[in-house]
């Protein structure tokens, strides 16, 4: 069985963790002039001679605005983002803009030079933005009372195979169609291309010994397909999976997971390194307030919104770190 480099594939995992969503090069309105500011791009949390109350993102501007990652096609989250915005308004008293960005790299920019106020990312891109500028994590989501989700591969009950040992052993790779969700999902790409790395029979798109690899762009398309039974096996985020079959748009009945990776903590909602303690105070109280189902529902089914800060992720990043996947130079696109 041909066997993979596994560092190679983590920097070129790392590399098109910011490509587009959507379109290949879609951007914000606001974003024109990001990558043009080689200042700011210098700039960290820890830089002692920033003003709080100059760069504060209230003070610069008169709307908040909150950038989402969709993690499931975008019809169905706009009643939950509609209601978020709401829902924001209300509790930060001030105009308040809750958009979905269709490319991860328009986010990490806006975020890093403080062009938004509020990010929902996934951990690694978060971890990208906290390396370059000092973003912060402030909040994250619970699912049933725990901080956590997992990775899973899933296949059709019909599949002869119980887990992925007996897939890659019995047929076989070659006669596996795979699917991915976004190519920079951590739980949908980057933790199960991972996985099949160290297995040796995954490197990216083009390299590897399955029979095809395709990424459907979203965890509720990733989880139809193989419903359907359009392809073998299937990465998925756990929280996105248990909520879809909860909603009934998947039949528990037809899936069963075949691979279940370790304990991840969840996705955090960042914001930039220049927001001041007593905004990021009420902006964390504004979420532990909510209670809203719409609002609970597309943030993986959460059960609430609790604090967070950049040391839970400190072993992620430790990793990352090691396997060069906050390179610079593989983030170039």
């Amino acid at each position: 069985m041909k066997r993979f480099k596994l560092t190679g594939t983590i920097m070129l995992a790392a590399g098109v963790l910011l490509a587009g969503c959507g379109g290949e090069n879609e951007t914000p309105e606001n974003n024109d002039n990001l990558t043009n500011n080689e200042d700011n791009n210098n700039t960290t949390a820890n830089n002692d001679n920033v003003d709080e109350t100059e760069n504060d993102p209230a003070v610069d501007s008169e709307v908040f605005r909150v950038a989402v990652i969709p993690s499931q096609s975008i019809g169905e989250m706009q009643t939950g983002l509609d209601n978020l915005q709401e829902t924001l308004t209300e509790a930060l008293d001030m105009a308040v803009e809750v958009e979905h960005y269709p490319n991860y790299n328009a986010v990490v920019e806006a975020i890093n030079y403080s062009h938004i106020e509020l990010a929902f990312l996934g951990p690694l891109t978060y971890l990208i933005a906290h390396e370059q500028s000092g973003a912060q994590a402030i909040l994250t989501q619970e699912i049933d009372g725990e901080p956590y989700y997992y990775s899973y591969m899933i296949s059709h009950v019909d599949q002869p195979w119980d887990t992925l040992d007996e897939a890659l052993e019995n047929p076989g790779p070659g006669e596996i169609d795979f699917a991915f969700a976004s190519i920079s999902s951590t739980s949908g790409s980057l933790i199960p291309g991972t996985e099949l790395v160290n297995r040796g029979v995954f490197e990216d798109e083009n390299n590897h010994e399955f029979a095809s690899v395709r990424y459907t762009g979203s965890h509720d398309v990733t989880a139809r397909v193989v419903e359907d039974q359009t392809v073998d096996i299937g990465a998925i985020d756990s929280a996105i999976y248990n909520s879809l079959v909860e909603e009934g748009a998947v039949d528990d009945d037809q899936i069963k997971v075949i691979w279940q990776s370790e304990q991840l903590y969840q996705y955090p909602w960042v914001v930039p390194h220049d927001m001041s303690d007593e905004l990021i105070a009420e902006v964390q109280e504004a979420f532990i307030n909510i209670d809203d189902p719409e609002i609970l529902r597309i943030f993986g089914g959460a059960s609430a919104f609790v604090e967070a800060d950049d040391s839970q992720y400190e072993d992620v990043l430790e990793a990352a770190r090691e396997f060069n996947m906050l390179d610079p130079e593989t983030l170039e696109d």
